[in-house]
């Protein structure tokens, strides 16, 4: 039998209508007490004495048992999910800012308290991959988990080179449809991709790692000389983060652009959909595919999280508790392709060979073979250059043993 769950909602946008349609179109054990919003005024669909603007009035009404937080701002989710987790309330969230930020924290609070906090709507939208990686995969089987996390990215590459418009029109559509925000800093530049897979590797490998030391470089700098060099290659290019495996010890994260070759599975992933890639041992390789964003797709991975609490599920983080741990670093060399406007840029970056070298009035690149670690340091140089860097290889299960 599920116990009744008493809802306390905050964030009344694209995600939280959509959770409450798709809730309103099922008959299950649970209720929305009461829904925190902070424009007033705004027009909305259901009684108004069902919102409030105070965030007290739910943290604090003993008969909410749930919280579904479903707001943009970090820091205020990170004080609404702590306080509800302190005092014995269940929570599910999608703020995969906050969650990357704190989840060490977060996962210490539940243990403490014994209340679950559950986020698979934080990380590829409709795609359950979190609770795939924490129930089915072992960690000495998982060589590497990547994919196409952020839709607005994937979104803006699919219009540039299926349709051959502009980044900045790509873009501006992008904004327009609800896909990116008026500053597409966070979508654009990777931040978004990093938050999530800095999730992701906590359910994959165990392995807590703050954001920012994470490299992630994205689609900014991106120009028609790169979709060139792509479509020559019969290539195209995508945002994928990565958490791989280098040994049976350590492993490396990063986001970067990739250049994707027709066999790989990324390559059909278009417009706002998400696509995760999981390498294991005997499985081989296994791919997940669905909408990343949107309220009805994101709505659905609540939704999920939200009718699991009525079971009392809750993640175990296993993977934290073997006794051989695993530890991150970026010692990983990747080779990578570098489209670039001042020869001084070369100078600065330590590769250990460069295969491959052009140059022309219009534009230069080499392709070259370059530790992580030194892309790190050089991040800053490679962005105020306007450069443009994409990792180029496909894994090769013999490299991730």
């Amino acid at each position: 039998m599920s116990k009744k769950l008493n809802i306390g909602l905050f964030g009344f946008g694209v995600v939280g209508q959509g959770l409450y349609d798709i809730s309103m179109s099922k008959n299950l054990n649970f209720e929305f007490k009461k829904i925190a919003i902070k424009d007033p005024s705004k027009k909305r669909t259901l009684p108004q004495e069902l919102f409030t603007t105070d965030k007290w009035e739910i943290l604090k009404d003993p008969e909410i048992n749930t919280i579904i937080e479903l707001i943009n701002d970090a820091d205020a989710a990170y004080e609404i999910v702590t306080y509800a987790l302190k005092n014995g309330k269940n929570v599910v969230s999608a703020n995969k800012k906050m969650i990357a930020e704190h989840l060490e924290e977060l996962v210490k609070l539940q243990q403490e308290n014994g209340t679950s906090l559950l986020y698979e709507g934080a990380v590829c939208g409709s795609i359950p991959i979190i609770r795939n990686l924490e129930e089915y995969y072992d960690n000495e089987l998982l060589y590497a988990v990547s994919g196409i996390f952020n839709g607005s990215s994937n979104f803006i590459l699919s219009k540039v080179f299926n349709e051959n418009q502009s980044y900045a029109d790509a873009l501006k559509e992008a904004q327009d449809l609800g896909f990116a925000e008026t500053d597409p800093t966070m979508d654009v530049g990777g931040y978004d991709a990093k938050f999530k897979l800095t999730i992701a590797t906590a359910h994959a490998y165990g392995l807590f790692v703050n954001p920012d030391e994470v490299l992630n470089i994205g689609i900014q700098n991106l120009q028609l000389s790169d979709l060139q060099y792509a479509r020559e290659k019969g290539q195209k290019i995508k945002l994928v983060p990565v958490a791989k495996k280098q040994n049976d010890h350590e492993v490396s994260i990063y986001v970067l652009p990739k250049l994707v070759k027709k066999e790989d599975f990324l390559f059909n992933v278009e417009n706002e959909y998400n696509g995760v890639s999981v390498q294991a041992a005997f499985a081989d390789q296994q791919f997940f595919f669905g909408k990343g964003a949107g309220g009805h797709p994101t709505g659905a991975a609540v939704f999920s999280d939200v009718s699991a609490l009525r079971y009392d599920y809750r993640y175990e983080y296993k993977k934290t508790q073997v006794e051989k741990k695993m530890s991150f670093n970026n010692n990983e060399i990747l080779q990578v392709y570098l489209r670039f406007n001042k020869e001084d840029l070369i100078k600065k970056l330590p590769f250990i060979d460069i295969e491959e070298r052009y140059s022309s009035r219009e534009y230069h690149y080499v392709i070259g073979s370059i530790r992580l670690s030194d892309i790190v340091e050089a991040k800053d140089l490679i962005l105020n250059d306007g450069a443009f860097i994409a990792d180029t290889g496909n894994f090769v299960l013999s490299d991730l043993v």
